[in-house]
């Protein structure tokens, strides 16, 4: 469904050496994940006869029980109807006399390939040499495990289903300067699975997490990591269960470590994600060319992929941090990221001076708190920052008085110029009736306000900052050579439902309590160009959002449509899911088909934009991220 798949990692409640126990507790909790819809299942390192088992590894019986828990393991998927799922195991296995310490991969009634950890560690806690050899030269061989011959063994395994590519390491591997994975990766494989035996040590558990999220970002890939738990042997470490699935350097699901009974968890990777980010990341195509390692495609067949409990969480407000913390770290940074920009172009042109037209609105609110952080940090005084409201037929007494009292607490120069009388001259000018409420009477006002802007900024020897964000760039939503120019736009690359964000940081953390007080008023006004006149109470009439839809489905829309290139159904179908009890299918539809279409046909403003700073994983710069023909057509999409 939507090239979705959902997986799990298991932790078995053990008995360290009891293989019969231990195969019980696998067995169960392939039962719960087959019953969850998991269509691949990644058990701890040595699951079978348990990680800590030491001396107990020579002995006969014990590699004799692993070898029959495996055939069990088949047995009961058969017997209890859990076909189609991927099964990893753990379990000690030898060749040529051989110990190794390996995942056993298994689905329906076939053990799919065996492959041996690629590195043994032997230091601090760690003694695994003294049972374990090295399985890192390992490749194009076979082994057998009783009645189950020449079965596929090595450390260059990929297990295929179409796009679906699995590939798997044990533990340290992970830990490496180069983890086998990343050659996995390189070969094609889209999903890794880690069988771990990770101690507790205080601080580990965060480094593990930031192994995992680094690697599949570094991989562009899911990673299912899953280390066994409490009822390993505790006569000198301690081991947590800790559970972690990743996907493309971003935490999708971790467990509570430390936990008492056995446990899955299962989270749906999104494969669309990963395999776009392959598709156009130029360094990893680069990086395949130089893949050295031959690697073995062993296929198999998933019947049915459909998910039928869709529990995947979807940000309705992608380009926003979920959490409080990291939301206040990512708005600093962006601050700090406008205005270094900013900075730069100043120095660079020797201008000690900014103009900026002041609306009362978020974009305009935004980039003069930029302005005002720039000159902070170079020391420019803020008299040498030239604040311009323009009241035209729409400027309510809200928006007016909201700029005159926030540059009135910064300290900047603050300058009122009336555009009234100059656009009813230019409707004389060019015989339009200022009756005609249409586009010709909003964009003269926008054109007009950045003439004087401009000219302003040269007779004042100053660099004209821009307001406009990603989002209104996205959409058009900004008048060609009227508030679409600017000197240097430090907006550019800001989605509007950022700026909210942003604006609410600012306030909170870097301003005074007028000031604060200015801004969550500004937060609170409704989002307008106010080009038509207000109404007999002063009320703003024009809102954006009824006209071309909420900003927040847009910009859910620009995320997935740039980030991920996926069809106008997915796209439905994860707003759908986002926006639950919010917004109705028929409504998504609407908007996003608007979206379409203003995103193709509004390409030619895009095409001249003013400098600005990318600070997001998506930009519109015709210099940067996105190239696009102004005149191609959007049917395809639609």
């Amino acid at each position: 469904m939507f090239n979705f798949i959902k997986v799990a990692a298991a932790c078995p409640e053990i008995k360290v050496a009891d293989v019969e126990y231990n195969t019980s507790s696998i067995i169960d909790c392939m039962k719960k994940a087959h019953d969850e819809g998991a269509k691949l299942v990644v058990f701890p390192e040595l699951s079978i006869t348990g990680y800590t088992c030491g001396d107990l590894f020579f002995q006969q019986p014990l590699i004799d029980k692993g070898y029959r828990a495996i055939i069990n393991i088949l047995e009961a998927i058969k017997r209890l109807g859990l076909e189609d799922m991927v099964v990893a195991v753990g379990s000690p296995i030898v060749k040529n006399n051989i110990l190794y310490n390996c995942a056993i991969i298994i689905k329906d009634d076939k053990i799919l390939g065996v492959i041996p950890k690629s590195y043994i560690p032997n230091y601090s806690e760690f003694y695994e040499k003294r049972w374990f050899t090295e399985g890192i030269n390992i490749k194009d061989e076979y082994v057998d495990i009783l009645n189950y011959k020449n079965i596929p063994f090595g450390v260059d395994l990929i297990f295929s289903h179409n796009n679906i590519k699995l590939g798997f390491e044990i533990c340290e591997d992970l830990w490496t300067p180069i983890p086998p994975s990343t050659y996995l990766a390189l070969g094609g494989a889209n999903i890794i699975g880690n069988l771990s035996a990770s101690n507790e040590v205080v601080g580990k558990a965060e480094y593990r997490r930031e192994l995992v999220k680094s690697q599949s970002g570094r991989c562009a890939s899911a990673y299912i990591y899953s280390s066994c738990g409490v009822y390993e042997s505790t006569t000198d470490v301690v081991f947590g269960g800790h559970m972690i699935i990743g996907e493309n350097g971003t935490i999708l699901k971790e467990n509570k470590r430390f936990q008492r009974s056995s446990e899955i968890m299962t989270a749906i990777i999104d494969m669309d994600r990963i395999n776009t980010e392959r598709f156009k990341n130029t360094t990893f195509r680069d990086n395949v060319r130089q893949q050295s390692i031959n690697l073995r495609t062993i296929p198999f067949e998933y019947k049915n992929l459909e998910i039928k409990n869709f529990d995947r969480k979807i940000n309705p407000h992608p380009f926003i941090p979920a959490g409080e913390m990291e939301r206040r770290e990512r708005c600093e940074e962006i601050l700090n990221i406008q205005a270094a920009g900013l900075m730069k172009r100043l120095v660079h042109t020797g201008i000690k001076k900014a103009v900026i037209g002041m609306s009362g609105g978020l974009d305009s609110t935004l980039a003069f708190l930029v302005i005002l952080k720039a000159f902070d940090i170079l020391g420019l005084p803020k008299e040498n920052i030239i604040a311009i409201t323009m009241p035209g037929f729409g400027t309510t007494k809200r928006t007016r008085s909201n700029v005159e009292v926030l540059c009135e607490e910064a300290g900047v120069s603050f300058r009122e110029i009336n555009i009234t009388e100059a656009c009813i001259q230019h409707f004389k000018d060019i015989g339009h009736s200022p009756e005609i409420l249409d586009v010709t009477y909003e964009n003269v006002q926008a054109r007009e306000r950045t003439q004087i802007l401009m000219d302003i900024a040269n007779k004042e020897g100053a660099l004209l900052i821009g307001t406009g964000d990603l989002s209104e760039l996205a959409l058009g939503w900004c008048t060609y050579n009227g508030d679409h120019m600017s000197m240097y736009a430090v907006n550019t690359s800001i989605p509007k439902t950022l700026v909210r964000y942003l604006i609410k940081y600012a306030a909170d953390e870097e301003s005074s309590k007028n000031i604060k007080n200015v801004l969550y008023d500004i937060l609170d006004t409704p989002v307008s160009p106010e080009l038509l006149p207000s109404d007999k109470e002063g009320n703003i009439t024009q809102k954006t959002e009824e006209i071309v839809g909420p900003y927040e489905l847009h910009d859910f829309f620009l995320y997935y449509f740039m980030r991920q290139g996926i069809s106008k159904e997915k796209i439905i179908f994860l707003a759908e899911k986002a926006f639950e009890g919010k917004y109705e299918r028929e409504e998504i539809i609407r908007w996003l088909n608007i979206f379409i279409k203003r995103f193709f046909t509004q390409q030619f403003k895009r095409s001249c934009l003013p400098d600005g700073p990318k600070v997001g994983t998506v930009s519109l710069s015709p210099r940067g991220d996105w190239r696009m023909p102004s005149d191609a057509s959007f049917n395809t999409w639609l």
